[in-house]
């Protein structure tokens, strides 16, 4: 009886993901366009980035809301890895970008088959949000030129806006109201109507009244495009691509991560990073074989999804079939004014512009805070070449993160002619020599003292390194006619602690218990007999 049932469900859970596809190929489509334009190359090319990479993705993602194709972060790290290499927009700068591509999915397909997927956690979260915020700060900043009608003329991102702010009297009041307007219509339809694609009726109206009342400014001009399918490219720049392209998997793989992860959390369905790695890469090395270049998982369209009821990742594949089957009119969108591009563009990045996240981040820990606004001075810096903005900004974290794990507090009190000696941090070979150090002043502080009990229940973790310096410490006081032995051993150090401290006496842990003024067994780890029988 209930075959009847399911039958039409399947059927219209199909529709439903063929209706939201469609609904984010016609987002895809302009945003496409304009993310070319952010990566420094012709217009069509967008297209050729949002047609195959989005069906490939979708036969291998564990995703099924995640919508694959151009982004403006990876778009933005696409011009700094390529712009000192090549004249923007130009056939060197063309191949070069589909070199580029088949080296991020390279490296993300190598990713997904070594099971890594983990590795994209290195960059915390004070990086990403700083990076992210700054990113699109200079995002905007690129585009404020082309909304005003004007030539960035190849400066800086920031340098460029500023130059055009000040210069009033070359704008062009067209390109300046229809930008404006554009914006207006995308942010109304967010706001009020999210389900329908407002970029659309931008981009229409946009071309529209360019061709018909020359209203507007500069154009995107010609938009024929063509599948290159080529492997005629220049290998021997490659190894000048590799960092960058390695850069750009990591770095932007952190917005899949988190685009898959919220979404899977959200509808409580499972996703796997591994998977996306594969599908990740497999949609770079598409885009590089067509034409296009380096692209990645889409924030908004993947909201749009969601909005639209995709129910599986059919959707995604409809979205990249929909660009294809558009790319012989593509040539309707060459009256298209760059200064509706420039607005697309600016209406994707706006929410990340928020500081917030470091506002918050200020309140519960000021280091982890610093680090996030150090990578986005660095991004803003060393805008077009953000990548290495990101590159700091992961050796900063991670040097803030070593200097915190190496400081070690032993704290010290006599109970009963007994002296207790508690060691507090993560004991590895950073931390150790301070451990040693530690607790070799504080025997020396307490001199009359004969017994003495090592608690080790606030130990995060103890390595080798550590595990060996505690046995030294211990030999060293039995040396000197102390009774040392240890007491509450965490679970997670039992093994290490045996191997290196068989020799090493445990006090019992009702005894130890009882000194310390807690029930038996109130320890984290069971303390043992004494190592050894």
């Amino acid at each position: 009886m209930t075959a009847p049932s399911t039958v039409p469900e399947a059927g219209r859970s199909r529709w439903r993901d063929v209706l939201a596809g469609g609904t984010v190929a016609l987002v895809l489509i302009p945003q496409s366009m304009a993310c070319a334009e952010l990566a420094g190359l012709p217009a069509h090319r967008g297209l050729l980035a949002g047609a195959l990479p989005p069906l490939v993705a979708s036969l291998l993602t564990s995703s099924p809301y995640l919508q694959t194709g151009p982004v403006a972060v990876t778009s933005l790290l696409t011009f700094g890895a390529l712009s000192s290499m090549a004249v923007p927009g130009s056939d060197e700068y063309v191949v070069l970008a589909c070199l580029l591509a088949l080296v991020v999915g390279v490296v993300r397909l190598a990713l997904g088959l070594l099971k890594a997927g983990s590795i994209t956690y290195l960059m915390s979260q004070p990086v990403l949000r700083g990076f992210t915020a700054a990113a699109a700060l200079v995002i905007v900043a690129g585009q404020v030129p082309p909304l005003l009608g004007l030539d960035a003329g190849g400066r800086g991102a920031v340098e460029g806006a500023a130059r055009a702010l000040s210069s009033p009297g070359r704008w062009d009041a067209g390109a300046l109201s229809l930008g404006l307007l554009t914006l207006g219509v995308i942010l109304g339809g967010q706001r009020f109507l999210p389900r329908f694609p407002a970029v659309l009726l931008a981009v229409v109206g946009g071309t529209l009244l360019s061709a018909g009342y020359g209203w507007g400014g500069p154009r995107v001009g010609s938009a024929e495009v063509e599948f290159l399918f080529s492997l005629d490219l220049p290998w021997s720049r490659l190894p000048s691509l590799f960092v960058s392209g390695a850069l750009i998997a990591f770095v932007g793989f952190a917005e899949v991560a988190s685009v898959a992860q919220y979404y899977a959390e959200q509808h409580r369905v499972p996703w796997d990073p591994d998977r996306e790695f594969l599908s990740q890469g497999a949609a770079n090395l598409a885009s590089g074989l067509s034409g296009g270049f380096p692209v990645g998982g889409s924030l908004s369209r993947t909201s749009l999804a969601v909005l639209a009821d995709a129910r599986t990742r059919l959707a995604g594949g409809v979205a990249g079939a929909t660009v294809l089957l558009f790319l012989p009119f593509a040539g309707l969108l060459s009256s298209l004014p760059r200064g509706v591009l420039a607005a697309i563009i600016i209406a994707s990045v706006l929410r990340l512009l928020r500081p917030g996240p470091l506002l918050y981040l200020w309140k519960v820990a000021r280091l982890q805070a610093a680090v996030g606004v150090a990578t986005g001075i660095l991004t803003l810096a060393l805008a077009p070449h953000v990548e290495y903005a990101v590159m700091g900004g992961i050796a900063l974290s991670l040097a803030v993160h070593l200097w915190r794990e190496q400081k070690v507090k032993v704290t010290a009190r006599e109970l009963d002619g007994v002296l207790v000696l508690k060691p507090m941090g993560v004991i590895w070979f950073g931390s150790a020599p301070l451990l040693r150090q530690a607790l070799v002043g504080e025997l020396a502080r307490h001199r009359s003292v004969r017994n003495v009990l090592v608690d080790l229940s606030a130990v995060g973790r103890i390595d080798v390194s550590g595990a060996l310096v505690l046995r030294e410490v211990v030999l060293g006081g039995a040396a000197a006619g102390l009774d040392v032995s240890f007491c509450f051993i965490p679970p997670h150090a039992e093994r290490i602690l045996g191997s290196v401290c068989a020799d090493i006496k445990r006090s019992q842990e009702r005894t130890a218990a009882a000194l310390l003024g807690g029930p038996a067994g109130a320890g984290p780890g069971a303390a043992g007999s004494a190592a050894g029988g």
